[in-house]
């Protein structure tokens, strides 16, 4: 596999996250490379300086032969996986279910977005 250019990664359409910092102005993070941040005062500003601190993140890990992890994409979770859990947990979730008149599957996406903050539904 041919490794990209410093050019095709600032390419590459990395979503950032930004937040208000406690002490002001803005957070801004790349979160599919680590360690990729940066602050500012206003949020246009924070979204120049992440560009720069992106490029700087880049260059770095390319002279240091440090893999480059691609951006994460939502078509890469189908949205499905498997867990076991003890007969008595399943029991008692499936009773938990029935008395709130919704199916299992239900129940449980509740409160797991619940437990981790999720506010997608």
């Amino acid at each position: 596999m041919m490794k990209k250019t410093l050019e095709e990664y600032l390419n590459i359409p990395y979503k950032y996250e930004i937040i208000p910092s406690h002490e002001g102005g803005y957070v801004i993070t790349v979160p599919d490379l680590p360690g990729c941040i940066t602050q500012a005062e206003t949020y246009q500003e924070a979204l120049s300086m992440i560009e720069d601190a992106k490029k700087a993140w880049i260059e770095s890990a390319l002279e240091d032969g440090i893999e480059i992890p691609e951006p994460v994409s939502e078509n890469n979770y189908s949205g499905k996986f498997n867990i076991r859990v003890p007969k008595s947990l399943h029991r008692a979730l499936a009773q938990k279910a029935k008395e709130e008149n919704v199916s299992l599957n239900q129940l449980v996406i509740y409160h797991l977005s619940k437990g981790i903050g999720h506010k997608g539904l």
